[in-house]
């Protein structure tokens, strides 16, 4: 036996001292191996939609209700299933509702906890007893557990059962035992949740949907170019400060800033007054709501063109640093003809439909004035010492990464760049040319530099490449040849906000390309999937999100109402249980209360992608296969044991 195979065994010893606890551990592991596949959960794009998040996050879109069907078959009527539902997502809220109803409320808390029951056996079935165990509420945990636990030798089961219910009703902890056995479905009906990125921007919540995931059982999350520009405005890339402050202005969602990370805006905001004082600023309207008053209106749209100005300029400021990022044509403020009031762009010239740039001197475009540099100065303290956006990029950190490959399905949120011959696109990180997998770990790494790293220049190197992972052209998260936001400020012609996408976006239904990039990222093309998110899919025009024949699915969740009108739909996500791929279609949400009230839910429409020929089980899986490796560990310890080689403890 090799030395190091030896040591290790050694160590294995230690968890396992004996030939009985060795044993035991494999006898434990191999019926784990025999039990159905857990539920994966797959959303994306979420982008600050808090209510349509958390109300998909209940559902399970639809594994919940699949559960409820599975149970009670045709012995509940429609009606029935459905006020089921809503009490499993809003316990609490919907018991509220039907209090107001009835007078007598104990026979409705007997029928229910015993349907909740019923339920909760099910969704348990999957799991081994530990892990349902460690799943349990801990002040119901021993009740619920004799509840939902069969017992076979009992000689009247149904009169044991009925005395557990009767005294949880006279004791008056109905109510509080249905919102535990509730959240206790909510918990099991989905073992892991995947979330393809964009949890930032546009939406007015994302500051709760991170909240809810870091209390989450079970995830993983692969950054969207959103998420990653929320990163580098943590780590202080003034470029990604100016954008993240820009983006929230333009949707009207500067409270997150101030209210949701505590993030002061009052210096841009005097700036901006001051500054834009006789300025109307048409240009900057706010996208997508309508709850400011005119001056709140006013003070925004101000705010809104003071901050994308010191953003051109800081993104000048950062191509002049990094010539290799090829993005000179980016540099767009030393084009303008500020007397003329007019832009030299590929050739042309363009009139512009705002002149107005008090704070630009023409000689040194790029050049922030000494107020500028004051904000933005605050502003990096703001972000980087504010601990409620540390710990969610943290969390980013810890359970995130730029791809992910997961019981033969690889994960990612926008693109693997492509030449247009559907080759490997080569892109150049300081100096070095990399594509494919190759690409993406590169940059993984940087990311992490950014927060990490103690070489001060490889730190700084990491800051910066976030903000070109936002928006460079090799980049696998923006995918398009330029970001044209200052020609859609100022610039009319729509020839001139033109962004070309990758190669990649026109080949989704390639069998060969598909192919290729599952076999770069060590994946098997004939059962493999793709699973990506970022690009919404436009239902309204007859799109499907399902390409090349299943192998490539786009799940933009559809979460923004601002891509709803014209997607016609509120988009996709998926799941993947033990008999396959299930992909759920969604209407848009309107709100909490309304699903509560009229029992509505948003899962419109159920696409079975794939099924399995033989139910999936737990052998089948990545963790299985780490299982299996396991089992095989512990018999050569068992051998080790025998032969004398270690000896028992």
């Amino acid at each position: 036996m090799e030395k190091l195979e030896l040591k290790y065994l050694q160590c294995l010893a230690e968890l396992y001292p004996s030939i009985a606890k060795a044993s035991t551990e494999i006898i434990n592991l191999q019926s784990i191996l025999n039990l159905p596949k857990a539920t994966e959960h797959f959303l994306t794009d979420i982008h600050g939609e808090y209510e349509a998040f958390s109300h998909v996050l209940k559902n399970g879109s639809g594994a919940v209700r699949r559960k409820i069907n599975e149970v009670f078959g045709h012995t509940l009527d429609e009606r029935e299933k459905k006020s089921l539902a809503t009490l499993i997502y809003y316990p609490k809220e919907k018991m509220e509702v039907v209090k107001k109803s009835r007078e007598n409320m104990e026979d409705w808390y007997m029928i229910t906890l015993y349907r909740l029951i019923e339920v909760c056996k099910r969704v348990a079935s999957k799991y081994t007893r530990s892990k349902v165990r460690k799943a349990l509420p801990e002040d119901f945990a021993y009740v619920i557990e004799e509840l939902i636990t069969e017992k076979p030798d009992l000689v009247d089961k149904e009169a044991y059962y009925d005395e557990i219910v009767h005294t949880i009703i006279e004791i008056g902890r109905a109510e509080v035992f249905i919102i535990a056995l509730s959240e206790l479905i909510q918990r099991l009906v989905v073992d892991h949740l995947h979330i393809l990125g964009d949890i930032y921007d546009r939406g007015p919540g994302p500051q709760h949907i991170m909240d809810k995931l870091t209390s989450y059982h079970s995830l993983d999350i692969q950054w969207g170019n959103h998420d990653i520009l929320w990163m580098g405005a943590a780590v202080g890339q003034r470029s990604c400060i100016a954008t993240v402050i820009r983006i929230c202005a333009r949707y009207g969602n500067l409270d997150i800033l101030e209210d949701g990370y505590g993030i002061n805006l009052l210096p841009l905001a005097t700036f901006a007054l001051a500054t834009y004082k006789n300025d109307p600023c048409e240009c900057f309207k706010i996208k997508g709501t309508d709850v400011y008053n005119p001056a709140e209106t006013e003070l925004n749209m101000k705010m809104h063109k003071a901050i994308s100005i010191i953003q051109f300029k800081l993104e000048g400021q950062l191509l002049t640093r990094h010539k290799e990022y090829k993005m000179s044509d980016r540099r767009l403020l030393d084009k303008i003809d500020y007397e003329a009031g007019t832009m030299e762009l590929d050739g042309k010239t363009y009139a512009l439909i705002d002149k107005n740039f008090p704070t630009i001197d023409p000689k040194k475009p790029f050049e922030l004035t000494e107020e500028e540099t004051a904000i933005m100065e605050r502003l990096v303290t703001a972000f980087t010492d504010c601990e409620k956006l540390q710990q969610h990029m943290m969390l980013l950190l810890n359970k995130g990464g730029l791809y992910k490959t997961f019981n033969g399905n690889l994960l990612y949120h926008g693109c693997v760049p492509l030449n247009d011959d559907g080759s490997l696109m080569t892109v150049e990180i300081y100096g070095k040319k990399y594509k494919g997998k190759a690409l993406y770990d590169v940059l993984d790494t940087y990311v992490r530099k950014a927060f990490f790293a103690l070489n001060p220049v490889e730190r700084e190197k990491g800051k910066d490449i976030l903000w070109y992972i936002w928006s460079g052209p090799g980049s696998p998260l923006f995918g398009k040849s330029k970001m044209a936001t200052l020609e859609r400020y100022f610039l009319k012609e729509p020839e001139t906000h033109k962004e070309v996408k990758n190669a990649y976006y026109g080949m989704l239904e390639n069998d060969t390309v598909v192919n290729s990039i599952l076999q770069e990222f060590g994946l098997d093309p004939e059962h493999g999937h793709i699973i990506n998110g970022h690009v919404p899919v436009h239902h309204m025009s007859g799109e499907s999100p399902v390409k090349c024949s299943g192998k490539l699915l786009v799940i933009d969740g559809g979460f923004s109402k601002a891509y709803q009108k014209e997607t016609g739909i509120a988009g996709y996500t998926l799941i993947f249980n033990s008999f396959g791929l299930i992909l759920a279609a969604h209407e848009p949400f309107t709100s909490a209360e309304n699903a509560i009230a009229q029992e509505t839910d948003i899962v419109s429409d159920s696409i079975l992608v794939k099924r399995v020929a033989k139910r999936m089980v737990v052998g089948d899986t990545d963790n299985g296969k780490a299982l299996k490796e396991r089992i095989d560990e512990l018999k050569q310890l068992l051998d080790a044991y025998r032969s004398g080689l270690i000896k028992e403890k």
